[in-house]
């Protein structure tokens, strides 16, 4: 413990600033743990504990704009771009610094939340999700004051080290304040939100996405301590991942068989393959439709998917690349009758 520590606590009482109070407490306890003192640290915690300047550690039925999130456990697979600024992300976190604001841009499916919910995982915290629908309220200034009281909520845990707080579509109340489509009660419920991170306790973690980040207030960006931008995958990393998600999807369907070839040439038909959202949901889709006596049915219905009501014989998919045996997969039509109906044409 420093010299500036006894200073701030005697300051922040004689203010009382019970906030800011509680958290110096909580970083002398920390030092203390992290000195090998443990016996001090929850000595401490105990004596703010009993004192109530903590409050428990945040519940379903006690919070008031907070929802628990579960955590995914399935595999995300990301373009290298943007999973070295996640890797860097965590290293940030982990170094308990103050860099603990991130705000995820990009397109609808391109990831975003389900990347904050990996990032829970990987560094073994809580996950609670902002509820907009109970902040955003019609009354002439209550979005403001509950914004105040989200806040308030976030800042009385008491243990910041142990969560993350999402703000998903965080453009709800964020879109710029100038905008002349945006109303007076908006504007004031982001300025609270500005205020709000600029108070927030440096060992809460706190991540925002946004598909409208063209739209987003500026002086709110400058609130994050970094951007990362979802949006950069390349044609040849849609479709290494749209096999990856594929394997992991036929696990879960037990489908043994596999033609990763196929696979890849059906889904190079597409003119713009479309992002790990939309993309999931066409392969379950595909695979949950098709027939279970037909071991490859499920890439004749991605195929049929893909293609819609376009009519293609024989001879267009062999224009497309497709060998007899693939034509034989995905028509029914046998190799010899595939063989010999191509050869008369």
């Amino acid at each position: 413990m420093k010299k500036k520590n006894v200073l701030n606590l005697i300051k922040y009482y004689s203010e009382k600033n019970d906030n800011a109070f509680r958290n110096e407490a909580y970083e002398i306890a920390k030092d203390f743990y992290d000195s090998g003192d443990n016996q001090l640290a929850e000595y401490i915690m105990a004596l703010i504990s009993n004192k109530n300047a903590f409050v428990p550690q945040i519940r379903d039925n006690n919070s008031v704009f907070l929802k628990k999130v579960t955590l995914s456990t399935e595999p995300l697979p990301l373009p290298d771009s943007i999973k070295n600024d996640i890797v860097g992300l965590v290293n940030a976190i982990n170094r308990n610094v103050g860099i603990n604001k991130f705000l995820f841009e990009g397109y609808p499916g391109t990831g975003k939340t389900e990347t904050v919910s990996q990032i829970a995982r990987i560094i073994e915290r809580d996950l609670y999700a902002v509820d907009f629908s109970g902040i955003i309220d019609s009354r002439l200034g209550q979005t403001q004051k509950n914004m105040t009281t989200l806040f308030d909520e976030v800042n009385n845990i008491s243990q910041p080290d142990k969560i993350i707080i999402l703000f998903d579509e965080i453009d709800a109340i964020a879109l710029d304040r100038i905008n002349n489509h945006d109303v007076r009660e908006m504007g004031r419920a982001t300025s609270s939100l500005l205020k709000g991170l600029d108070s927030l306790n440096s060992s809460v973690v706190m991540i925002a996405t946004t598909n409208l980040y063209n739209s987003f207030d500026k002086a709110l960006i400058r609130r994050f301590d970094a951007v990362i931008n979802f949006n950069r995958y390349t044609q040849e990393d849609l479709v290494n991942i749209a096999e990856i998600i594929l394997n992991n999807l036929l696990l879960k369907f037990k489908i043994s068989e596999r033609n990763t070839k196929l696979f890849k040439k059906i889904i190079k038909l597409m003119d713009k393959i479309p992002y790990p959202g939309e993309l999931k949901n066409l392969l379950k889709t595909s695979i949950a439709f098709s027939s279970p006596n037909h071991k490859y049915d499920y890439l004749i219905k991605l195929f049929e998917n893909i293609k819609k009501d376009q009519n293609i014989d024989l001879k267009e998919l062999q224009k497309l690349g497709f060998t007899v045996r693939e034509i034989e997969i995905l028509t029914g039509v046998s190799k010899s009758q595939v063989s010999r109906e191509l050869k008369d044409v």
